[in-house]
């Protein structure tokens, strides 16, 4: 006999789908915020992608060009299983603004800082970018949208291509982990994080962790990551 887990009241759990954007050419700089394109040339991830994904869900994306891209890429994959559907763009799920470090020289600026021998992250979780957020207030402004979105779209599917720091807010969320705590979570270049929320009437709310930084398609491990980052670090 399998157990079937609802919502309360018959009500499914309301399933999210992130994917984190495709891959940038950004010359080896930080970016950030900066509304670079993203290189969707590698059909064969967007196919396995377009199938792995529900058919009848919501979409969402953040307002920066490169997940809009990257959710048109998926649905071109499969134009049958997506026809008609406008993905709504989110500011507030962009991805952290690291202010006067964007355009900074990646390599330089984690060789200065030490990021990847003494820190996972351009800067501790608490750490404002000059001009900028921290990974923290970026958790701060993710929670929200995620909480209303939950009650928005209670029991339905939610494809949400958006960016690293804005997946692991959410895995943050999740988990009730600290801002620090998070940063520990990779999630790759057009990797998928599922995590439901289920929540019965007139009680909390729980989340399940299905999978973060699952890479359906078979691929080695640096493909869909750059190997400018030390320690096969994020980048943004």
């Amino acid at each position: 006999m399998s157990l079937v887990l609802t919502g309360g009241a018959g009500v499914p759990p309301t399933k999210w789908w992130w994917i984190r954007h495709a891959p940038v050419p950004d010359g080896g700089r930080i970016y950030g915020q900066a509304d670079l394109d993203c290189d969707t040339s590698d059909a064969q991830i967007f196919k396995v992608l377009a199938h792995e994904l529900p058919a009848d869900a919501v979409w969402i994306t953040s307002n920066l060009a490169r997940t809009k891209q990257t959710a048109a890429a998926i649905m071109a994959a499969a134009p049958e299983r997506f026809y008609g559907i406008e993905p709504e763009a989110i500011p507030a799920l962009a991805e952290q603004h690291l202010g006067d470090w964007q355009g900074l020289d990646r390599r330089t600026f984690y060789a200065e800082r030490g990021v990847g021998t003494h820190s996972l992250w351009f800067s501790p979780a608490t750490e404002r970018a000059p001009n900028g957020e921290s990974f923290a207030d970026l958790v701060d402004r993710v929670a929200p949208v995620v909480t209303d979105l939950n009650r928005k779209h209670r029991g339905r599917d939610i494809v949400a291509v958006t960016h690293g720091g804005t997946i692991r807010a959410a895995v943050a969320l999740a988990l009730g982990l600290d801002p620090e705590g998070a940063l520990s979570f990779s999630t790759e270049n057009c990797s998928l994080t599922r995590l439901d929320y289920l929540q019965p009437e007139d009680k909390p709310g729980v989340w399940r962790v299905v999978c973060v930084n699952h890479r359906p398609w078979v691929r080695p491990p640096h493909h869909a990551q750059s190997t400018d980052a030390p320690g096969g670090l994020q980048r943004a």
